[in-house]
């Protein structure tokens, strides 16, 4: 008999991995919903999303990677934290999170293991995500200063988070290969948002790269040479129809940035005020 968990805030009971439409919170799937299983499919099935829950319903069934998906169930069955051995994990890809009709999107790296993997919500879950939900909230962004679970209340306005891999990689270290398999989800992301786009903020140097990949692959306008990530670092790009896009980089939410003061609260807070700019 499968186990099950009762899910932190509705009580459902639930396996881990979370099949969709089994009743997780705000689960953007269903039992129909098409699956990527090769990179190949992976293009397919994001050039043919509609609008961004039909994208983000994709996403999170993805299985084109077999090494990121045995990972993300390894952990989700067998290798939880010990705090949170008595809830059920989400054990998917993380769909975006946000405001559908954001004029901003907030770039991350991947999944945490035991953060959106098991929360099935971005940057929810760590203390990581701690530290941006925070900010997000000062800033404006966030209905509540923390994420904890899906179904807690969080929203986002003005918004949207999404990261340039989906799955939780093993030593948070996702292969060229499979950040590439990955890029369409996140190009198709950026099309949707682009009729109303006016900035992307880029956590960390892979993000930075991840959304100057994904544009150049969009046909955007990038500036060369390949312009360097910095923190508050800013670039302007131009989609295909004359719109400009800025692009801003920010030091990563990591503990090792945010324990050390590589990155502060007022730092963060500045780079997101200025989002609305």
């Amino acid at each position: 008999m499968e186990h099950l968990d009762p899910h932190p805030v509705t009580g459902e009971p639930l396996p881990s991995p979370v099949p969709p439409g089994a009743g997780w919170p705000g689960d953007p799937a269903h039992a129909d919903t098409p699956v990527a299983t090769t990179a190949a499919r992976v293009r397919r099935l994001a050039a043919g999303a509609a609008d961004v829950p039909e994208l983000q319903a994709r996403i999170s069934v993805c299985r084109a990677c077999p090494r990121l998906v045995r990972w993300r169930e390894d952990v989700a069955r067998t290798g939880r934290r010990a705090s949170f051995a008595d809830q059920p994990y989400w054990g998917r890809p993380g769909p975006s999170f946000g405001d559908p009709e954001a004029e901003a999107l907030l770039v991350g790296l991947a999944p945490a293991a035991n953060g959106t993997n098991r929360t099935g919500r971005m940057f929810t879950g760590d203390s990581s995500g701690d530290f941006l939900w925070a900010a997000l909230h000062r800033t404006g962004f966030a209905a509540l200063p923390t994420s904890v679970a899906a179904g807690d209340g969080q929203a986002l306005t003005g918004l949207r988070i999404v990261a340039a891999v989906r799955c939780a990689p093993p030593a948070n270290k996702p292969t060229p290969a499979e950040r590439a398999a990955c890029s369409p989800w996140l190009e198709r992301d950026l099309t949707l948002a682009a009729p109303r786009l006016r900035a992307v903020l880029c956590l960390g140097s892979i993000g930075w790269d991840a959304a100057l990949a994904a544009a150049r692959a969009l046909g955007w306008e990038v500036p060369r040479p390949k312009p360097r990530f910095g923190h508050a670092a800013e670039v302007a790009l131009t989609t295909p129809d004359g719109r400009s896009v800025r692009l801003v980089g920010c030091y990563h939410v990591s503990p090792h940035n945010t324990f050390t003061g590589r990155l502060t609260p007022a730092m963060l807070d500045e780079v997101l005020v200025g989002l609305r700019a």
